[in-house]
């Protein structure tokens, strides 16, 4: 899709409006079908609360989120299809049923196999008819036994375990090297640190994985897809940009796994630490972080595996002191 910023005028934006507006975000004096000032600041609120860049442009993941976050639990059947179903809706589903132990996996608001086990359990511990299929009956049933706030959800629980058990060096660890490229510029700084990066694994008995070629472009759902494939057991994706370490975040939960990495890189490096919801963070199976630099280059690829390297000799990971209390507000 084309992206909408300040200055354009169409069906499209009113279209954009009418949402933020349904989600209780107004445009100012914008008028219907003007994106004016009014509806950048809507849209820079929008994405700060769904954890995307909040650069008030409304490109494909914005817009995707936006149609999204028109879904509230119980607004619509949810089962499993191809493409997969989307949405906050789905979000909300897999946090009651980690909340309650059944493993709906990451909550991304991806409606995939890992959720659809995970209904089906529910609904056989409930005396449900067993067809994976998220109604009316099975809404209420969850809203029943999940009144009031959320604690820690299986799949937190399931991240802190993999804590512990980490290895205390990076001989083995399979970890793949993201490289953003977004521009050429972008491209070929991410692309030295990825390389830079990879090598001082191998260097250190690790297994680098790549998720795109030098000359290749792709589109950051399809490197998180290939990262998927790989089984990579971590990501570490590069971006050129403002000095930040970004973690899997959304405002009901966060990679428990991914933000103690985000800790050690950002102890490493510097910068904003955030937690954030782009597709490498969202999409990919294992705990990921982005690391965003200005000076992005070799250098920061080395220093990346350094903290790395302190990640996985972090004693503090292991202790019970890692495994702190939290709670999800739906």
């Amino acid at each position: 899709m084309r992206l909408y910023r300040l200055g354009d005028e169409g069906p499209a934006v009113q279209d954009i409006q009418d949402r933020l507006l349904a989600l209780g975000l107004t445009c100012g004096d914008d008028p219907p079908g003007v994106f004016g000032e009014g509806t950048k600041e809507a849209v820079v609120s929008f994405q700060s609360s769904r954890g995307l860049d909040p650069d008030g442009i409304v490109g494909p993941d914005t817009w995707r989120a936006l149609y999204e976050a028109g879904y509230r639990l119980g607004d619509r059947l949810l089962f499993l299809r191809r493409p997969m179903m989307r949405g906050e809706d789905v979000a909300e589903l897999q946090t009651r049923l980690n909340n309650l132990g059944f493993d709906a996996g990451k909550p991304d608001g991806i409606f995939g196999p890992d959720t659809e086990r995970a209904v089906i359990e529910f609904q056989h511990n409930r005396g449900l008819t067993e067809d994976g299929v998220v109604g009316p009956e099975v809404v209420t049933e969850l809203r029943l036994v999940t009144r009031g706030p959320l604690r820690r959800g299986r799949e937190a629980v399931r991240e802190l375990e993999w804590l512990r058990s980490l290895p205390t060096t990076l001989v083995g660890a399979k970890v793949a090297f993201d490289a953003a490229a977004r521009t050429t510029e972008e491209a070929a700084r991410c692309w030295a640190a990825a390389v830079t990066a990879a090598v001082e694994l191998q260097n250190r008995g690790g297994l680098p994985l790549l998720s795109r070629s030098m000359d290749e472009a792709l589109p950051e759902r399809v490197r998180a897809r290939r990262a998927n494939r790989a089984a990579a057991e971590l990501i570490v994706s590069f971006q050129h940009g403002d000095d930040a370490v970004l973690y899997f975040a959304t405002p009901t939960t966060r990679s428990e796994a991914g933000y103690h990495l985000a800790v050690h890189v950002h102890q490493t490096l510097g910068g904003d630490l955030s937690g954030r919801a782009t597709p490498i963070l969202r999409e990919t199976r294992a705990p990921a972080v982005v690391v965003v630099r200005e000076d992005m280059g070799a250098a920061v690829g080395a220093r990346v595996v350094e903290a790395l390297e302190a990640f996985f000799r972090d004693p503090g990971l292991r202790s019970p002191a890692a495994r702190d209390h939290t709670t999800t507000h739906l």
